[in-house]
């Protein structure tokens, strides 16, 4: 194996396992705070959105088409951004849940909901990272550095629900783990089957889907679920703030 291949693996493990840096949250949560839950979910609320609106829309709408003209560019990022809502509105509504109390199932739902949008979020992110650090492996770094730092708010967004819904420490650091892995799962793809298909249109698809999976996921469950622990200003404070932590992350690296 080449060694540029090989630091793309490293890079997107390191990218991946990021996200347990959030998780372990929980094990300074020992009394199980309500306020923990509405700082985790009203922070993971706004670096998704900040994510969706300053990174993979944007860079869904410059990839999408080789043409100057804006506006078919512009309906077809919304087409897809669409069929990623759709897409999170069929996940809400048939995914099971386990557990019968009310509180428990919701937060347990917000958990498994927040897993699955950043499962598919992180595959083309390894894909993209597994890319860019076999030809550019300074840009690798710079990239794997800004993903790691979005990471570890996902990380939070679904340990926490997982933890007060099941009070399972380990099962919250394992879903937490699985989604991480997934950075790993698309350099894999890439590095075996990917590489020579993917191009600038496909990725513009999948991020622009992307988007419009963690909007959903952050306006119809974090923030209510957040809101429903918490105050209504402090789930603006704490969104807030994660949306100037993700700023600063695109503006740092």
């Amino acid at each position: 194996m080449p060694n540029s291949t090989l630091y793309a693996f490293i890079l997107s493990f390191l990218a991946g396992i990021s996200t347990v840096i959030g998780a372990l949250i929980i094990f300074f949560d020992k009394h199980k705070n309500n306020k923990i839950v509405t700082i985790s979910l009203s922070f993971a609320a706004g670096v998704m959105i900040c994510v969706s609106l300053t990174d993979l829309l944007p860079n869904s709408f410059n990839m999408i088409l080789d043409i100057n003209n804006v506006f078919p560019k512009l309906i077809l990022t919304l087409i897809f951004m669409v069929i990623g809502i759709i897409i999170s509105m069929l996940i809400d509504k048939y995914l099971p849940s386990e557990y019968e109390n009310n509180d428990n199932k919701g937060l347990y739902k917000i958990g498994i909901i927040s897993m699955v949008a950043i499962i598919l979020h992180n595959i083309p992110e390894g894909i993209a990272t597994f890319i860019t650090s076999t030809n550019n492996l300074s840009l690798g770094i710079t990239l794997t550095l800004a993903i790691a730092l979005h990471n570890i708010p996902e990380g939070i967004s679904i340990a926490v629900p997982i933890y007060h819904s099941t009070n399972n420490k380990l099962k919250a650091i394992m879903y937490a783990l699985l989604s991480g892995m997934s950075e790993v799962v698309g350099s894999i793809l890439a590095y075996l089957f990917l590489a020579p298909f993917i191009n600038d249109h496909i990725m513009a698809a999948l991020y622009a889907i992307i988007a419009g999976i963690m909007i959903h996921i952050s306006v119809y469950e974090l923030i209510p679920g957040a809101y429903k622990e918490g105050t209504l200003k402090s789930v603006l404070k704490y969104f807030i703030i994660g949306s100037i932590v993700m700023i600063l992350s695109h503006i740092l690296m």
